[in-house]
């Protein structure tokens, strides 16, 4: 079942009865309307005058529902987990700590290499030279001692968009303020699935930042960026202004969640795939899996959501 993603960009009062989420405006002429909480995926919380009540509060962490608040950049900063995600989340804590250094150089050398292919693939599906990358992917070595994600990254990102002397920058020229929007939402997916699946966002298998919470959540989403790229992209090339993430930008970066990706050979809604990822995880670490399920970038615009 494809969850929910629900946006308050302005002034809302938020409260719960008869397990559905009621939403109250200060302006007299709108009337208050209730979606099921079951349904719900993810709510994004960014104006600052929303009131919300502890009693939602709680409906929404037992549906498991991420609920992201936004800084003063309109960014999402912050995400409230559940402190119980699974019903065997010590044992599976418990495999994911006792992780051998070898098993997670491979987890991230498997890691690099979907990324990379993925990356290529979306060169294809624009028209561009992916044999470069191509050769990044197949240059990945254990752990990626050869650092070949981030020669690859270097140049996919000078590549991409047809702007003079474009790199990958937080604090770059748009669209890199698209990007770390989408990254952002990408980034709550995945804490979201690792949670559900039993496991602690904050111990990668790569990523070890100490004032990180979400390091494992960062390796996981490696392969999916991609897919963000590619409707950034498509945002781009549609003439639209970028200079500001204007409430259309934010509307159709909140689908990501949503967008199709082909994973095990069967398109599958992105919050959807990456619960198979995660679950995949969890039993490279339990020892009944040898690799990681990442979704494969399809070389068509058929996949992309904009």
């Amino acid at each position: 079942m494809i969850k929910r993603t629900l946006f308050f960009g302005n002034p809302a009062y938020l409260s719960t009865k008869n397990e559905q989420l009621v939403v109250n405006f200060p302006e007299e002429d709108k009337k208050e309307a209730t979606i099921p909480i079951e349904d719900l995926g993810y709510v994004v919380l960014e104006d600052p005058q929303i009131t919300i009540t502890n009693g939602l509060l709680r409906k929404l962490i037992d549906n498991k529902t991420a609920v992201i608040t936004c800084n003063q950049q309109h960014l999402p900063m912050g995400f409230l987990q559940p402190l119980v995600g699974h019903t065997e989340q010590t044992e599976r804590m418990r495999h994911q700590l006792n992780a051998s250094v070898p098993l997670k150089k491979n987890l991230w050398q498997q890691t690099v290499i979907a990324k990379i292919d993925n990356q290529a693939n979306h060169f294809l599906a624009r028209g561009k030279n992916a044999l470069r990358l191509k050769r990044y992917a197949k240059d990945v070595k254990t752990g990626d001692w050869n650092n070949q994600e981030a020669l690859a990254a270097a140049f996919y990102f000078q590549n991409l968009f047809e702007i003079e002397e474009f790199s990958r920058n937080q604090k770059g020229v748009p669209p890199n303020n698209l990007l770390n929007y989408g990254y952002a939402i990408l980034r709550a997916v995945a804490a979201r699935a690792l949670v559900s699946s039993g496991l602690l966002p904050s111990l990668g298998i790569f990523h070890h930042n100490k004032y990180n919470a979400f390091c494992l959540a960062d390796d996981v989403m490696e392969p999916y960026r991609p897919f963000v790229d590619a409707l950034v992209y498509d945002i781009v090339e549609s003439g639209c202004q970028i200079e500001e993430l204007n409430k259309n930008i934010k509307s159709d970066l909140l689908m990501i969640p949503a967008m199709d990706v082909l994973i095990d050979g069967k398109q599958s809604p992105l919050m959807n795939a990456m619960s198979r990822t995660t679950t995949s995880l969890y039993e490279c670490f339990e020892g009944s899996r040898r690799k990681v399920l990442y979704p494969e970038f399809k070389s068509s615009l058929e996949t992309f959501v904009g």
